[in-house]
This record gives C-alpha cells, structure tokens and sequence, in this order.
C-alpha cells in the first residue's frame, strides 16, 4: 500500500520542483502538495498521512507552529521540516516537534532514503500504539546521576567538548538525541555522522549547552525508585558491549568509521528496552524479571505481549530521528543477523557478538542457548575469531575491576 506523504510550502515553484523531483516515487508514495500551515491542518483532519515535510518560514503559520499542532493532533506521523535559512529562534522552537530537519536545496535522494528507512522501520513494528508511543517521543530520560553531571558541567564556562563526550558516551538517551540533532541541517551536517565525538564537535558546546539548558532536549528519568532500578544495569550493559565492539572491530583490522558504527550502534542497541522501560513499566518490568532467571526468554515475551521487539521498537525510533542506515539496521537485526544478506564484517557483527558475550559470564553458555548466531559468523567466515573475542571482554573485565580497586 503506497505511503501517503503531504508537502507544505508557501512557494508554489517550490512545491512544483518537489513534485517533478519526486515523480519516480508516484507507485510507492502518494503525495499531496499544499500550501499553507492551515490547509495542511484542514488536509490532516480529513485524511490519514504518513509523513509530512514541510517548509519553516511561513506567513501566518511557520513550520514549527504547523508541527507542534500535528504532534498534539496526529502524533504518529513522520515530522520532517525542510527549509532554508531560519532564525535561530524558529530553529529551536522546532527542535522538539521535528523528527528530522532537512536543508533546501533539497537533495530528493536523501529525502527517499530516510523517509523509506523510516517506513520500512515502521512496517516492521506491528503494534500500532508502540508506533504512535515512540513518534511522540522527545528524548530517552537519563539515568539521574548523569543527568545531573551534563547539567552541572554545561552549568560551568570552562567544560571542554572532551569532557561532554565522556558524559554522553555513558548515556544512551543523550547519545542517541545528540545523534539525532548532529545528522541534520539544523546543524549544516553534510554526511552521516555515526560517531558521538564528531557530532559533539558539529553541534559545538553553546548550542548544547543552549539545547540542554533552555530547549531541554534531554531528560530526567522520574519514574520510580523501582522502574529506576532497572536503570543502571541496562546502561552498564550497553556501555561496556559497547566497548567490546569497538575491539572486536579493531581487532578484525575494521576502517575507523567502522569502528566507530560499532560503538555506537552496540551503545544504541538496547534503546527499545529503555524505551519501553519508561514509557510501559508495569507491562515491561514483568518480562524484565522473567529474563532475570532466563535471558533467552526475554524476546518471546516481548513478542507475547507487544507484537514485536525491544529491537524493532529503537530501531524505528532511530530512524524516524534520521540516524544513519547503518547503525538503524545494526540495532533492528542485532538479534537476528542472518536476517541481513552482506557477507562480510559489519557493524551489526560487532553489536551481535558483544551484546551476546557481555551478556553471559560462561561465554560457552551463550553458543549452547543459541543466542550467539553461529550460522551467521560461519557464512561470514568469522566463527573461528569467537576465541579471540571472549578474550577481549575478558581483558576489559580484568581493565574494569583494576580501575574501580584504584
């Protein structure tokens, strides 16, 4: 069935450029064209679309009133603004109802591929409130004791972008929204930016600061003691595989960007799970205690109870935030890996193999469970390297306990 996409811009040469530029996608998208906030209101009321990409500076209505109404008024639709030169002003108050932030001229190129990732993302999550839940959603809360570490930091002139990188390294919330705002326009970012360092470097520290302290784009976790709890373990899980990632790829002589997917991704991998944490406690936490006293059950009662996956939940939610394809599919198939069809090394390798290993003590238990994928590292000729990679986390283990006893 083909997506139903609405475009808003005031110019009409601008929305008769969209439409020749985007003729080639007339079978898989049907779009419709207007030219005002309000009509597009009118439009949205009568008819149910997809996605809506629209232009910022408008008489009457600018881009970021028209997507704050459509947030509150149809919450699941992609929100995408695509604009020119903006104030600042405007840009911030977009921040929070845009999913993703595109540049004129527009590349229509880079248009399809992230809406049709999103879609894609999106057609494989099968529980039609979980898709609305995460498009509304405005950032992943953070642990309280980082939150308030970011915050205490952008609270001080002398914080150095190297000491903000640390902090957010260890927070899967803010790395996942700092992502988000480095792989815009908002930014004027001109490639996919996979690594936390190069995206802290684009946005710079006023703007975080700015976008911490005023637009509050990160936030606190406040649910809870008990829903808290669950917290730390998640966050010290994903950070350390994340580690083991980063290794597992230098290991296999992976190029730095590589390298830097793995880690990220692998950081990433278990946003569903925070996701799900904070927005569902009473529904999740009973699947997180089953997988207390049975780690392999826990995606058997994901599916029991929701449909589909921690997996396919923060993997739509990173697409519709525009992260890069490759760290989308990494964290949608980081469960199953025979599932994607290259042959060689990728960072959904390196997330698999570290998710699996950080998460047992006995690395043997994980190939007899059958949560580590053997057929896949066998198709990919990587099956004798499980050796090497257990003894890595082993070292990062040994690494870890000499830094706390210090």
């Amino acid at each position: 069935m083909p997506k139903r996409l609405l475009f808003v811009d005031d110019e009409p040469m601008v929305l008769d450029g969209l439409r020749r530029a985007l003729r080639d996608m007339r079978f898989e998208w049907e779009m419709r064209f207007v030219g005002s906030g309000k009509t597009a209101l009118e439009e949205l009321d009568r008819e149910r679309y997809d996605a809506i990409i629209t232009d910022m500076r408008m008489p009457e209505m600018d881009g970021a009133q028209l997507l704050e109404e459509v947030k509150n008024r149809h919450e699941d639709i992609v929100r995408v603004v695509l604009s020119g030169h903006s104030s600042q002003e405007a840009v911030m108050r977009s921040i929070v109802p845009t999913h993703q932030f595109l540049s004129k001229p527009c590349d229509t190129e880079e248009l399809k591929l992230r809406l049709s990732l999103a879609f894609s993302m999106r057609d494989a999550l099968a529980n039609g409130t979980l898709k609305a839940m995460v498009a509304r959603l405005r950032s992943i809360p953070s642990l309280p004791i980082l939150y308030d570490e970011i915050t205490r930091a952008l609270a001080s002139s002398s914080t150095s972008l190297e000491q903000l990188e640390v902090i957010i390294k260890k927070d899967v919330g803010m790395a996942a929204k700092i992502l988000q705002l480095a792989n815009s326009a908002f930014i004027g970012a001109r490639s996919e930016v996979s690594s936390l360092r190069q995206a802290v470097s684009l946005i710079g520290t006023d703007a975080i600061r700015t976008l911490v302290l005023s637009v509050h784009i990160f936030s606190q976790f406040e649910r809870s003691s008990s829903v808290r709890s669950y917290l730390p373990a998640l966050w010290e899980h994903s950070v350390e595989a994340a580690a083991l990632a980063r290794k597992i790829a230098s290991a296999e002589d992976q190029p730095g960007s590589v390298k830097e997917q793995s880690f990220t991704a692998t950081l990433l991998h278990d946003i569903g799970r925070a996701i799900l944490l904070s927005e569902l406690p009473s529904d999740y936490i009973p699947i997180l205690k089953g997988a207390a006293t049975d780690p392999g059950s826990v995606l058997s009662l994901e599916l029991e109870k929701f449909g589909c996956t921690h997996a396919q939940v923060g993997a739509y939610l990173m697409s519709i935030w525009g992260l890069p394809a490759a760290l989308v599919h990494a964290v949608a198939l980081h469960h199953r890996p025979s599932e994607d069809a290259q042959s060689h090394f990728s960072p959904l390798t390196a997330v698999h193999c570290a998710d699996v290993i950080t998460t047992t003590n006995d690395d043997r238990a994980s190939v007899r469970d059958g949560e580590l994928d053997v057929a896949y590292l066998e198709r990919l000729g990587l099956s004798e390297r499980l050796a090497v990679w257990q003894g890595l986390h082993r070292d990062l283990v040994v690494a870890n306990n000499e830094r706390r006893f210090l």
